[in-house]
């Protein structure tokens, strides 16, 4: 009976997301679609996620989901078209209070608990299973690295064959005494005051360097991506630090996993020419250190040149970088 009460279940489930699926044009156009998905209600109300797809002309059952970083969404249309043209159908989510998913009287980027994210991503891959797709390549990017990192680390979908880190968020970009003794305090803060305010500091050099606006290649949509990154709270690096310390204490994910990052970080007192062509936001070596032990088929890979969005460098370093993943991902089968 308890099995049968179950399987019945899971249709219900099953019917209710099939009900609620409606593609709408997306905002980047070209084929681009996207749907909304509700999520329920957490501590600050009504939250959505929002799932863009594009599939490819070519079929099949291969599909790639994306999960942006912290200040961001999904606008990387060139990245999108690569996989499309390279076979893959792809997706992407902007998770609940990001991007498209942003809801009126909202606070943008806030979280309490990185596994808030998990039912984002469950929710993405129920439409790419939905739309027929069978193996899948996960990929993350800063806060999304870490999000999708420890997500196979503890509840993968068995759909997901392989990970693609893009200068995954592993450790903090902090001094010693900052990682040692002030962030714990902080943590300790978060679970009892997490909406205390944390500054962030002027992070234009890198948004200035991504911006056609200010010399750079790229236009996004700047009330979803700001220029300048906002202040945090002791919730979201609670839940930051926690997500992190899972990762570097107990990491065991099964799949293959592409690490990728640049070969340089922006130091304090570098030219302003380096946030062109180096990562502004990470310490590369901490990515190395921690990315390599995420488990038993780690492929590491230095981009030179590359900004911490790594498909955000110039036209070069990127190009390098795609046939690089793109042969990774042939030798995984995939």
């Amino acid at each position: 009976m308890k099995k049968i009460f179950i399987a019945a279940l899971c249709v219900a489930c099953t019917f209710v997301g099939l009900q609620a699926r409606v593609w709408e044009p997306d905002v980047l156009g070209d084929g681009y679609e996207m749907s909304y998905v509700d999520q329920g209600s957490d501590y600050s109300g009504s939250v959505r996620s929002t799932v863009v797809r594009k599939l490819s002309p070519c079929g099949g059952n291969r599909g790639v989901l994306y999960v942006h970083g912290f200040n961001d969404y999904f606008f990387q249309k060139e990245m999108g078209d690569m996989f499309v043209d390279s076979c893959y159908n792809f997706y992407a989510v902007d998770l609940r209070k990001y991007g498209r998913s942003i809801m009126r009287g909202q606070k943008k980027f806030q979280v309490r608990d990185m596994h808030e994210y998990f039912a984002d991503i469950d929710s993405a891959l129920s439409c790419m299973k939905r739309d027929g797709i069978e193996e899948v390549i996960l990929m993350g990017h800063s806060t999304g690295g870490l999000t999708t990192a420890l997500y196979m680390n503890e509840s993968p979908d068995p759909s997901i064959k392989a990970l693609i880190l893009n200068s995954p968020f592993l450790d903090w970009n902090q001094s010693s005494f900052q990682e040692k003794l002030l962030i714990p305090v902080v943590d300790t803060f978060g679970g009892i005051f997490p909406d205390m305010a944390i500054s962030q500091g002027d992070s234009r050099g890198y948004s200035e360097s991504l911006l056609k606006r200010y010399g750079g290649e790229w236009e996004y949509n700047t009330d979803w991506k700001l220029e300048v990154s906002p202040d945090v709270d002791t919730g979201w690096i609670r839940a930051i630090d926690l997500a992190q310390g899972i990762l570097q204490n107990d990491p065991h994910i099964g799949v293959p996993v592409l690490l990728m990052h640049s070969d340089r970080s922006v130091k304090e007192g570098d030219p302003s020419a380096t946030y062109g062509e180096a990562d502004a936001v990470l310490d590369v070596e901490d990515i190395s250190r921690y990315g390599h032990r995420l488990g038993i088929m780690v492929t590491e890979i230095t981009v030179n040149g590359g900004l911490h969005d790594l498909v955000l460098s110039r036209q070069e370093v990127r190009e390098a970088l795609y046939e690089y993943m793109f042969g990774w991902l042939s030798r995984q089968g995939l």
